[in-house]
């Protein structure tokens, strides 16, 4: 575990170091433990507050009454559809924005003043109201582009990939230069294919934005079948529908306690993000800090 090189200050720096890690990583996990002990405990016990992080009297019943939930379904699909529509976006404007601003003023003499532009809208906003009210005269109210398009160019991921082209030497765009390779064509067969580090650590970004995001899904749409699973869940755990559930969902639903029901739903919609993170967690630490390096 210590090497004889290192000094007393040294390890007792590194133990300091590892438990405060594992404090941190405790703190941060608990409360999903916590989430999923209820979910799995039966309704008496967490109504009288015996759950903490071990389930009393497990139970599935909460997620079998979810695969009754067409809501549920239906929200999800809303979400995976913007999810997919909106990583799309971002992926492709992401990438059109940070390649010509990744050149130099000689090739690209407005990269400064547009680099500023986007710094500016990126420190500044106009407001909750002028952001509505553009929304709304666009005419995407009350649809998934109401929900992508807002946030087509996401510019703190333009910055990030911006800067990992940036690292990778002109020599090689040269080089694709002198072969008769033209800009789209550098671009995409050079430049893409050395930066996939970066560029799935900002998509992973984009992803989980979108399914994380319920804000917008309050205020843009308005059709209940049209919201974001995460606007669901939000309305489920504020104000639960019950109005919108049949007479035999209600008897079902009598069955659950209500915190243990919303509790497993928001289980749930954590699994597709877990399943992801993994796949794309191993270019975190290349895609993020070769993307930080500034000449």
């Amino acid at each position: 575990m210590f090497s004889k090189q290192q000094t007393f200050g040294e390890k007792v720096t590194y133990v300091l170091l590892l438990i405060a890690l594992i404090l941190i990583t405790l703190a941060c996990l608990a409360p999903i433990w916590h989430m999923v002990a209820i979910s799995l405990s039966d309704n008496s016990a967490v109504s009288a507050g015996q759950v903490t992080f071990i389930p009393v009297g497990f139970t599935l019943t909460p997620y079998e009454f979810i695969l009754q939930d067409q809501r549920f379904f239906q929200a999800f699909g809303v979400s995976v559809q913007r999810v997919l529509l909106g990583g799309a976006i971002n992926f492709i404007m992401t990438i059109l924005a940070a390649y010509p601003l990744s050149k130099e003023t000689s090739e690209f003499p407005a990269r400064n003043k547009i680099m500023w532009i986007f710094i500016f809208t990126m420190m500044f906003n106009g407001g909750l109201i002028p952001w509505y009210m553009t929304i709304k005269m666009t005419g995407v109210m009350d649809s998934i582009w109401a929900l992508v398009l807002p946030g087509a160019v996401p510019v703190f991921n333009v910055v990030l990939l911006m800067n990992f082209f940036r690292a990778i030497p002109k020599e090689v765009g040269e080089a694709a230069k002198i072969d008769g390779a033209g800009i789209f064509t550098t671009m995409w067969k050079v430049y893409i294919p050395m930066s996939m580090a970066s560029i799935a650590t900002v998509t992973l970004f984009s992803i989980v934005h979108h399914w994380n995001a319920f804000f917008d899904g309050m205020i843009l749409i308005n059709t209940p079948s049209g919201q974001p699973l995460q606007t669901y869940i939000r309305s489920l755990v504020v104000l639960p529908a019950l109005a919108d559930m049949s007479s035999g969902s209600l008897e079902d639903l009598m069955k659950l306690s209500e915190k243990t029901f919303n509790a497993a739903k928001i289980v749930v919609t954590m699994i597709p993000i877990l399943l992801v993170y993994p796949f794309l967690q191993r270019y975190f630490v290349t895609g993020i800090t070769l993307g930080s390096v500034k000449e």
